[in-house]
């Protein structure tokens, strides 16, 4: 998988146009790119993904399959990678291939807002803490890189039995989506019910560490990444 998203790298350009006649679920898995920058960043970078039309618009259907006819008053999305998948547009991206019907109006900014756009609803962003001018509520938490930070959303925008779907881009260690689910659920917004339908979350992977097999266990969850492929997004191969 890592000799895959090498390859596509060697191209000094990205084509945006090119996607396979049978495309499969996480068939655009292979358009993200390889950390290059060694030890201190991810070690894939997603960003590129978001760039082909048909590849961002397999992906958000993907995610949403699973939640389709559920109960959603409203899609979060945790910052900033879970602000990233761009916005839904009716009809074609100016500019793009064929292949971008109904895809992009801008080339990148919220898996989140296009979430939200596909499902009609509203987009609510948990920031990291010091970005809202508003009255909030704050949740600390540890994140993938063991870095201690604290999230925080609006207070007057969750209600009690709002439900939420939550949207982020990966769960590593499942620190940073623990944290939005506890901050959520402290104001009243609902998750997971155990009596009704629930929402849910939904990565592009959820990688099975404690912290995510946590997640799954607990919540109605979805993400992108084949089973055969799991057990190497697991070792970060």
């Amino acid at each position: 998988f890592h000799a895959q998203c090498s390859q596509r790298l060697q191209s000094p350009r990205m084509d945006l146009c090119h996607a396979p006649a049978t495309r499969e679920k996480g068939w655009y898995l292979v358009l993200m790119a390889p950390n290059a920058k060694g030890p201190n960043y991810a070690w894939l970078d997603p960003s590129r993904l978001y760039c082909h039309p048909q590849g961002l618009q397999d992906c958000v259907a993907d995610l949403l399959q699973p939640f389709q006819g559920d109960a959603i008053d409203v899609v979060a999305g945790i910052d900033a990678m879970g602000f990233i998948l761009g916005e839904w547009g009716q009809g074609r991206a100016q500019g793009l291939c064929p292949l971008s019907l109904g895809v992009l109006t801008v080339l990148s900014p919220p898996p989140g807002a296009a979430a939200a756009a596909t499902l009609r609803k509203g987009f609510l962003a948990i920031r990291k803490a010091g970005h809202l001018c508003v009255q909030t509520a704050a949740q600390p938490y540890t994140d993938y890189s063991g870095q201690e930070k604290v999230m925080e959303v609006r207070t007057d925008a969750i209600a009690p039995g709002l439900r939420i779907l939550l949207v982020d881009q990966w769960v590593e260690t499942g620190g940073t989506m623990r944290a939005a689910i506890e901050l959520v659920e402290r104001l009243g917004g609902v998750v997971a019910a155990p009596l009704c339908v629930p929402t849910g979350v939904a990565a592009i992977c959820i990688e099975n560490s404690e912290g995510g097999k946590w997640i799954q266990e607990r919540y109605k969850c979805s993400h992108c990444v084949p089973p055969r492929l799991q057990p190497r997004f697991d070792q970060h191969q």
